[in-house]
């Protein structure tokens, strides 16, 4: 069993304690996750299971998106709420229209320093392995880019720690957390991340997500293939390029394809563009199109993720 489970994963869980669920559930032991969530948020989780797990770097899940709430008035020393506060300040003077002034200057390309919770490497260590030792380290910024940033509504203006509810589009890297505590520095009160929920997770929604209960009833008698996406639909970003059955062999070996093999497919694409090689049977690679200087230049497809079952053709 082959394929994508676009996955809800609850608050309170780790993404790994999720893939460990599915791997059980599934009896694949070639089970993981295109992008981890923290353990105290919830939302889009991608689990690729079998020979989808080759595709991970592939998937056009680049683009992420979320609603947070962002609690201001207090900071604390995980930057959510399941830390401990580091410091209260007074944020009754903080307006809706401050709030919205602020959002503003946090759209587009900005720096940002990952948390000491997150699970980049430094010292050879993830981050959040030297946090849970004692040890802070520096972090280099690191540009994120952040497309979309909305208030969809706040709550408690006027008083002490007023909340507000906002809506994320941004590049993958991003850290919510981080931005958060970016926009409370920028007003003037600190702030903290109090929910998380991805809602979107490059073309993985959050509304064909499957609870881990679904996932669970359906695993007995094979019912989890109904629930998982194919490779060949996590990968329909990407242009289709149909193989003649006679190189479908050659191409699921590892082999080039050049148009005397090309069944049908765009006419002209530019260098290095990513396409879905599929013969008679279904898909058979992720290729790279580059122009063959033996042949005038004409397009040729060089396989970078071979994806067919030995015995495909």
């Amino acid at each position: 069993m082959d394929g994508v489970l676009n996955v809800l994963k609850p608050p309170g869980m780790t993404s790994h304690d999720v893939v460990h669920r599915i791997r059980k559930l599934s009896g694949i032991k070639k089970t993981g996750h295109t992008g981890t969530l923290d353990p105290g948020a919830a939302g889009v989780l991608v689990v690729c299971l079998g020979r989808a797990t080759r595709l991970a770097r592939f998937l056009p899940s680049d683009e992420k998106e979320y609603r947070a709430e962002m609690t201001l008035g207090a900071t604390t020393d995980t930057g959510d709420s399941f830390g401990g506060v580091l410091a209260r300040r007074d944020a009754s003077d903080i307006t809706e229209s401050r709030l919205r002034a602020a959002l503003k200057l946090f759209t587009g390309r900005v720096e940002q320093v990952p948390p000491m919770t997150s699970a980049v490497r430094s010292q050879g260590k993830k981050l959040y392995e030297l946090a849970r030792a004692g040890i802070t380290v520096e972090r280099p910024a690191r540009t994120v880019s952040i497309d979309t940033l909305d208030l969809i509504r706040g709550s408690g203006w006027g008083t002490g720690e007023p909340k507000a509810l906002i809506h994320v589009i941004c590049s993958k890297g991003t850290y919510i957390r981080s931005l958060c505590e970016d926009i409370g520095n920028q007003l003037g009160c600190g702030a903290h991340m109090s929910f998380l929920v991805r809602t979107r997770a490059g073309s993985f929604a959050i509304a064909r997500s499957r609870t881990l209960e679904e996932i669970t009833a359906a695993a007995p008698g094979g019912g989890l293939r109904d629930l998982i996406v194919t490779m060949d639909e996590a990968l329909e970003a990407y242009p289709a390029v149909t193989v003649k059955t006679g190189a479908a062999g050659a191409v699921s070996s590892g082999a080039n394809l050049y148009l005397p093999g090309v069944e049908a497919g765009p006419d002209s694409l530019p260098a290095g563009t990513l396409v879905r090689l599929r013969g008679p049977q279904g898909l058979l690679a992720l290729a790279e199109s580059r122009p063959d200087p033996e042949n005038g230049g004409r397009t040729y497809y060089k396989p970078v993720c071979v994806l067919a079952q030995p015995d495909m053709k």
